[in-house]
């Protein structure tokens, strides 16, 4: 006798019968009986990866995480097979060149069906080591030299236009938040570096590319949560089963034009870029891009990045040039504004070190305004570009941390925003103090204390994984606050809480001279609020 195929309505049910079952079956392995169940941490998150899934869906994962380690310690379990850390003994252990780690299938999530893995999208390691070494032939000495000149070009416009807004001398200017106009700037600068002009979504009048922005944070927003997703395995097997494309197809609008600008900006500048061929070298745009353009495999002297690859590229490319840079910015002016003395500080330190702001340049003499590095390293510091772990997954034969050892398919990983205000590392850490990060016996800072900061501070990531353009990003913030604070005195909005925390907020974010950010793996922000006026002759 032939059994019958079950009906839809059958099949319906065996589902939610064996479902919750099932869930149950591996909830108590994960538990109890896991490698990892000895590891601490919330009930429900070594249950399941679903807590963690909500906290990134609704972007305060990191203020959650913040919350485990003050209950449960330095170490804790935030899913079955996810282990995090507050020490920065276990940074060098998960991040050195020889700890036995990869990426994590996290960083897939981000690859497009049909589309060349970025370097960032690269799990595989020697892989992802050939990818690193072709892209890093576009963030030379050379790059760097001819990058300053279009971030100035792009301040001082910057700088301009917020003199227009405000002609008097005098009074202050009208409220804005700062944070949207650091989007406008580290955009058109971006776009000038890597796509061979300007946005120029900073200008007055109505530009369709001033939702640029907005496409990013929406882009980041539909992405980031799947990367977290404890359905993040099965969306990796749709996708290899060519299946995944109706998810990408039903994607907001955001990041449906946010990969139409992409695609056109790419467009355009490799049609710059045949044109150019015919000039000579020195007469040729020598932007990012350019650079890439140029490259060539040192292996088979072929060119290394074909149109499908610079799209790839430029896809995370954008994220990395523009938001990382205008979030550090966004919590270097926040810090700033709410303490008039040290802000005062700095402008003396500037105003007295440069004659006018165009003498502002990228050289020795800038890198000597030892107060501007510090305020910035602070800043950083306490405005991590991505608040949570960039995870990496343990290889056959384990990794030790801390000590212990870790199984294969282990995630690892250390908190950003946790260790910025981890009281064990950094004393009085909630407080803005860039004096930490600069040597004074007198005062009980000494060389020991700031290189032993320094080891443990780390806004570039360090290891296979540094950031390539981080010397860019470091040129762009330096000019940024020293050419903007030679022409300008800044203040924070009287009775402005734009961006600060507050006792509604609850746990973790109350301090409102805290800056808050909303996780969606860079940080989104709002504020400060500030004003401005011509600085007085």
């Amino acid at each position: 006798m032939f059994l019958s195929t079950p009906s839809f309505k059958e099949w319906l049910a065996i589902f939610f019968v064996s479902g919750p079952i099932m869930f149950l079956l591996k909830a108590t392995y994960n538990l109890y009986f896991h490698p990892l169940a000895h590891i601490p941490g919330p009930f429900w998150a070594r249950a399941s990866g679903f807590p963690s899934y909500w906290q990134a869906k609704i972007g305060k994962r990191h203020i959650w995480l913040w919350q485990q380690f003050q209950i449960y310690g330095d170490r804790i379990r935030v899913s079955p097979d996810v282990v995090l850390f507050c020490d920065p003994d276990a940074y060098l252990d998960i991040f050195s060149v020889r700890a036995n780690v990869r990426k994590s299938d996290f960083y897939t999530a981000f690859v497009q069906s049909g589309k060349v893995p970025s370097t960032l999208g690269t799990v595989d390691v020697a892989e992802h080591a050939a990818k690193r070494k072709l892209l890093s032939m576009a963030f030379t000495e050379k790059s760097l030299r001819a990058s300053a000149s279009f971030i100035s070009n792009h301040i001082d416009r910057w700088n301009e236009l917020m003199l227009e807004e405000n002609p008097d001398t005098v009074e202050w200017s009208k409220s804005f938040d700062l944070s949207e106009r650091l989007d406008q700037l580290t955009v058109d600068i971006m776009g000038d570096l890597s796509f061979g002009k300007s946005f120029n979504i900073k200008e007055p009048g109505d530009n369709p590319l001033k939702t640029v922005p907005r496409l990013i944070a929406g882009f980041l927003r539909f992405y980031y949560p799947l990367c977290r997703s404890p359905f993040l395995p099965v969306l990796l097997w749709l996708r290899k089963q060519g299946l995944i494309k109706a998810l990408e197809s039903s994607a907001p609008p955001t990041v449906q034009q946010y990969r139409k600008f992409v695609r056109s900006s790419i467009a355009d500048r490799i049609a710059l870029h045949k044109e150019q061929q015919e000039k000579p070298e020195a007469k040729r745009r020598q932007d990012i891009f350019y650079f890439l353009c140029e490259s060539r495999d040192p292996d088979t002297g072929e060119v290394a990045f074909n149109e499908e690859a610079l799209l790839s590229e430029s896809t995370l490319l954008i994220i990395a040039g523009t938001d990382t840079t205008a979030i550090s910015l966004s919590g270097i002016w926040f810090y700033l504004t709410g303490d008039p003395r040290r802000c005062q500080k700095l402008v003396d330190e500037i105003r007295s070190t440069f004659n006018t702001p165009e003498d502002i340049v990228y050289d020795q003499k800038l890198l000597s305004c030892v107060y501007l590095r510090a305020c910035i390293d602070e800043g950083m510091r306490m405005t991590p570009t991505g608040p949570c772990e960039l995870p990496r997954q343990v290889l056959p034969g384990g990794q030790r941390v801390l000590g212990e050892f870790y199984p294969p398919g282990t995630i690892l990983g250390v908190v950003p925003w946790c260790m910025s205000f981890s009281e064990s590392i950094y004393e009085d850490a909630t407080v803005f103090r860039p004096e930490r990060w600069i040597v004074d016996e007198a005062n009980g800072v000494t060389k020991e204390s700031v290189d032993r900061l320094k080891a443990n501070f780390h806004p570039f990531l360090s290891g296979v994984g540094s950031c390539l353009g981080k010397n860019i990003a470091m040129a762009e913030m330096m000019l940024t606050v020293a050419r903007t604070l030679h022409r300008l005195d800044i203040r924070r909005t009287p009775g402005s809480t734009l961006g600060c925390g507050g006792p509604e907020q609850g746990w973790g974010a109350r301090n409102k001279k805290q800056y808050q950010l909303v996780d969606a793996y860079v940080s989104l922000r709002q504020g400060p609020e500030v004003q401005f006026r011509k600085r007085a002759a």
